[in-house]
C-alpha cells in the first residue's frame, strides 16, 4: 500500500470518528431498546419501569440504597424505575452486567454518558463525588434490584 493510500484511509478513519462523536442526534422510539414496552408503561407516575423490590437486601446493597436514594434517584427513581423525559429505568435488560458491567457503572456518574441508548441526551456527571466503594454500594443495590426482576 502506498502512502497515499494510506493517508486516505488515515483520514477516512478520522473523519468517521469525529462524526461518531460529535453527533448530537437523540434515539427516536423506535431505536428504544424493549420500545414497546417502554411506551407501554408510561404510567401517570411517570415510571419507565415497574420494578419489585426485594424483601431484602446484602448489607452492601443496603448501603448502596442510601447512596442511591440521595444522588440516583432525583433522576432514576427511587427504585431504579426511570423517569419519563428525565432519565432511563435502571432495572432495565439493556443494564444488564453483559451488556452494561461494573466498568461502565463506575464510569457514568463520574464522566457523564453520551445519549446511545434513550431520548433522554446525555447524562452529566453526577455532582456529587463518588468514592470507589460509595459506587460499589450502589451498584450492588442496583444488581440486587434487577436480579429480583429477572436480570442477570
Amino acid at each position: 500500500m502506498n502512502k497515499a493510500t494510506t493517508a486516505l484511509i488515515a483520514v477516512a478513519v478520522v473523519a468517521a470518528a469525529a462524526w461518531f462523536f460529535t453527533k448530537t442526534e437523540t434515539p427516536t422510539t423506535s431505536m428504544m431498546p424493549g420500545s414497546e414496552s417502554a411506551l407501554a408503561l408510561n404510567r401517570d407516575d411517570g415510571a419507565l419501569a415497574e420494578v419489585k423490590v426485594p424483601e431484602t437486601f446484602s448489607a452492601l446493597a443496603t448501603t448502596g440504597k442510601a447512596y442511591f436514594e440521595s444522588v440516583c434517584a432525583a433522576c432514576h427513581g427511587s427504585v431504579g424505575q426511570g423517569q419519563d423525559g428525565v432519565a432511563p429505568p435502571l432495572v432495565h435488560k439493556i443494564y444488564e452486567p453483559a451488556h452494561h458491567g461494573e466498568a461502565a457503572f463506575m464510569l457514568a456518574p463520574r464522566n457523564g454518558v453520551r445519549a446511545h441508548h434513550w431520548p433522554f441526551g446525555n447524562m452529566p456527571p453526577v455532582q456529587e463525588k463518588l468514592t470507589d466503594a460509595e459506587l460499589k454500594a450502589i451498584i450492588q443495590y442496583v444488581r440486587e434490584l434487577q436480579k429480583e426482576n429477572g436480570i442477570y
